[in-house]
């Protein structure tokens, strides 16, 4: 791994690591990959997070580092509820959150961004440690819903992006942040492809149980 940190290139003016440009490039694929509730979306995120957590961690971003271990975690659910959600006409089965949910991952959102921003800070795991938790706990937040096929997940990636950036930028991370917003195009057009195909299936399902 220090091999792949420690060489690199030149991308827009910025050098950048093998690890960090293999990392996001896989991120990126991630996302592409879940627009279209592919299995092939949790192993190549496996990949990612095993790069970027030597990225986040040679960059003093403790909370960055640490939501890849739970990334990883997240990804084996993930990739196991999917086998259990597919759909012989819409592969993987996606819908709307209720009320209930919504209120749900709002509130783990902001309960967890509080409570990790602290350990980080006694910890002195980050410099940035608010943005830091934020998009550690987002991710997580972000992963959960993905797992469970709600269309609420695409949202919570567009609050990390827009977090994500700026620290990006003051972490010197210059490609990782210009993949951020690379991130946040795919995932608006996420959000409306999962969402269109979340009222066709429940517009089908209607359809059935009125016949």
């Amino acid at each position: 791994m220090d091999f792949l940190l420690n060489h690199g290139l030149t991308v827009l003016g910025q050098w950048v690591s093998i690890a960090e440009l293999v990392g996001q490039l896989c991120a990126l694929a991630v996302v592409f990959l879940a627009q279209r509730r592919t299995l092939w979306t949790w192993p190549v995120q496996v990949g990612a997070t095993v790069l970027l957590f030597s990225v986040y961690l040679s960059a003093h971003l403790g909370g960055l580092a640490s939501r890849q271990v739970a990334i990883l975690a997240i990804s084996v659910y993930g990739w196991w509820a999917w086998t259990r959600r597919r759909d012989p006409v819409y592969g993987v089965v996606v819908r709307k959150g209720s009320p209930v949910e919504r209120l749900v991952l709002l509130g783990a959102f902001a309960a967890g961004t509080a409570a990790m921003a602290v350990v980080l800070d006694l910890l002195d795991a980050s410099w940035a440690p608010w943005p830091d938790a934020a998009i550690f706990i987002g991710t997580l937040v972000a992963f959960a819903a993905q797992g469970l096929g709600l269309v609420e997940f695409w949202l919570v990636w567009l609050l990390v992006d827009a977090i994500g950036v700026p620290l990006q930028i003051a972490s010197g991370l210059w490609f990782s942040a210009a993949v951020y917003l690379v991130f946040a195009v795919l995932v608006v057009h996420g959000w409306w492809s999962w969402n269109r195909t979340a009222k066709q299936v429940l517009a089908d399902r209607v359809t059935a149980a009125s016949s």
